[in-house]
């Protein structure tokens, strides 16, 4: 989908925020990531859930991923967009939002424990993208030094089987990401 013009089934479907990701189901449509990843798991029942079966472990699992897209993918983008001393404020508050991030992975391979749930999928744009915006922008805001269990986090989930199936070359996520900077 092009973003710039928004094409018609866009502002069709999502007119609201006017934006990706939209899922058609039966076509209706399903807009904005964390909906779209809960549904899937609510509709598509057969294999194992994406978030815990206790309404406390389901509430934390939520509380994180909004987090995730509330807080952190806005703090990263701040940033891109700012320069100088500002942009050396942006990111000192981004590593602190991963000291956060990163306080909740203690002592599990995985936000959901032993297995891929609902904050690692909201989070993947850390294991993802990160390291190629982080190239493009030639900053570092994640490291081994500065935090080292979201970099293990990193190494579990790019290399946990189901990931693989589905991980574009890194190519891919650098055309891709340089085309979203050009779009902006």
């Amino acid at each position: 989908e092009s973003l710039s013009p928004k094409s018609p089934e866009i502002l069709k479907y999502n007119p609201v925020h006017k934006k990706l990701p939209i899922l058609l189901h039966n076509g209706k449509p399903v807009v904005e990531s964390l909906v779209i990843v809960e549904y899937i798991d609510e509709t598509w029942t057969s294999g194992s859930s994406i978030l815990p079966a206790d309404p406390l472990g389901k509430s934390n699992a939520r509380f994180w991923a909004k987090f995730i897209d509330d807080k952190l993918m806005p703090a990263i983008m701040n940033v891109r967009r700012y320069q100088g001393e500002e942009q050396v404020k942006a990111i000192d508050e981004v590593v602190e939002l991963f000291k956060l991030l990163e306080n909740e992975l203690k002592g599990k391979k995985f936000f959901g424990g032993d297995t891929i749930g609902l904050v690692d999928i909201t989070a993947n744009f850390i294991a993802l993208w990160l390291g190629i915006h982080q190239e493009m922008m030639g900053i570092q805001l994640v490291s081994k030094e500065k935090l080292p269990i979201l970099c293990k986090w990193i190494d579990e989930y790019l290399n946990s089987s189901i990931i693989k199936q589905s991980l574009p070359s890194r190519d891919e996520l650098s055309a891709a990401l340089l085309s979203y900077h050009k779009s902006l």
